[in-house]
């Protein structure tokens, strides 16, 4: 396995840590003000565009997408490890945000010339977003099988009909398109009965209600609830073909849970950063935190997880260079599982060593570790991940046999 890095991509690691601490962190406490004084309003600060526009004239621009960047994903995975210091700003500046990154992905590996031409082109350009509506409340979406929206083929058209909730990005005023799965065909065996659709956000009878908050907290492009009443859409909105919906979401996801897992590395090691900082400058029983021996296992456990999870990552991003998103499934399902987990860990170990501060908003690590619990459970809970492992592990042939 190689993980070294180009020199193109040496060269934009040093630029985007560059950007990170020149342009980023000095106007995070700007941009938080911000967000506290209207938590409801989901319009994009300016001053994100301004910094958006600075990422754009340095090349800091679509990095995620190989055909663009030229990256690979382990070079990639590198980048967006910077991005995640900055969790709620770096990753939009640059236009490798999610659920955008995993949605142009999407569009670029399935859609027509048309559909590109349509969305893909101003996904790209940063001056539309989009959502992905795949899970529900009424049924456990963890199973994407579940879904119960229906997509029917109604002449040239398809009529979507269902309910969809924590559909990131849709409650932003520049989300235009959505990514519908649903039901096109129940009859069919369990992995073709779902399709994936386009559906404009001023459709009629798409109705984006509620935002919902992660632990009291409201995201800038909002996580929505969803209504779709008799809502018709061209058939030529169809990504792929019919009953492709399951394959898609499968193909989405792989690259798309490397990316989520390298920012959540960032945001563990700016974490431990905190924590290095507060214990050695916090004097408490007549020395500095950092001479107490529980804090030094604090820390030392920090960065025994982060190296952990950070090399198992490469690893997978490794293999999808190599292959692709199956030959790596087991390692994919195993870092969703360790990458958030072993965040929170240091997340809250950094807030436990700031006290009474740690909990407030006067530093983000609440923010930090209210997000990545939430990863916990979004993109498949941890739980679903295990399974997967359990499974591959329980058929996996091993050269030793043991004597009965």
């Amino acid at each position: 396995m190689e993980f070294a890095l180009s020199p193109k991509a040496q060269e934009l690691s040093a630029q985007l840590w560059e950007f990170l601490n020149t342009e980023v962190l000095p106007r995070e406490a700007e941009y938080y003000a911000i967000r506290a004084a209207d938590p409801d309003d989901h319009t994009l600060p300016a001053m994100i565009e301004e910094l958006k526009v600075k990422a754009r004239a340095q090349g800091l621009w679509n990095l995620f997408l190989p055909a663009i960047s030229g990256l690979t994903n382990v070079e990639y995975a590198a980048l967006a490890e910077i991005s995640g210091w900055s969790m709620d700003i770096l990753p939009e500046v640059i236009n490798c945000q999610a659920p955008d990154s995993g949605n142009m992905e999407t569009i670029h590996l399935f859609g027509t010339q048309e559909q590109k031409a349509q969305w893909l082109a101003p996904l790209l350009d940063g001056t539309i977003r989009s959502a992905f509506a795949m899970t529900e409340p009424n049924v456990a979406s963890s199973d994407a099988t579940n879904v119960e929206c229906s997509i029917t083929h109604d002449g040239d058209e398809y009529v979507i009909n269902g309910t969809k909730w924590w559909i990131s990005g849709a409650n932003d005023p520049r989300c235009k398109i959505l990514i519908v799965m649903g039901k096109t065909d129940p009859t069919a065996d369990v992995h073709h009965q779902q399709s994936m659709v386009l559906v404009p956000t001023d459709t009629p009878g798409v109705s984006i209600t509620r935002a919902l908050p992660v632990f009291g907290h409201q995201d800038q492009h909002g996580h929505a609830w969803v209504e779709f009443d008799n809502v018709r859409v061209p058939a030529s909105n169809l990504l792929a073909g019919e009953g492709d919906g399951f394959m898609i979401a499968q193909a989405r996801l792989g690259p798309g849970r490397i990316h989520h897992c390298m920012r959540a590395m960032g945001a563990a090691e700016r974490a431990l950063a905190m924590m290095v900082d507060r214990a050695k400058s916090r004097i408490a029983f007549g020395g500095p935190l950092s001479d107490q021996g529980v804090i030094q296992r604090d820390i030392a456990e920090s960065r025994l997880e982060i190296e952990q999870a950070r090399l198992l990552t490469m690893k997978a991003a490794w293999m999808i260079d190599e292959g692709n998103s199956k030959t790596a499934a087991t390692e994919i399902a195993a870092i969703k599982v360790i990458a958030p987990r072993i965040a929170c860990n240091v997340i809250d170990r950094a807030i436990q060593v700031h006290g009474g501060l740690g909990i407030s908003d006067d530093v983000p690590l609440a923010r930090m570790y209210g997000w990545h619990r939430a990863l916990r459970i979004f993109d498949g809970p941890d739980e679903v991940h295990l399974r997967t492992i359990a499974r591959r592990e329980l058929k996996r042939s091993r050269e030793v046999r043991f004597p009965s």
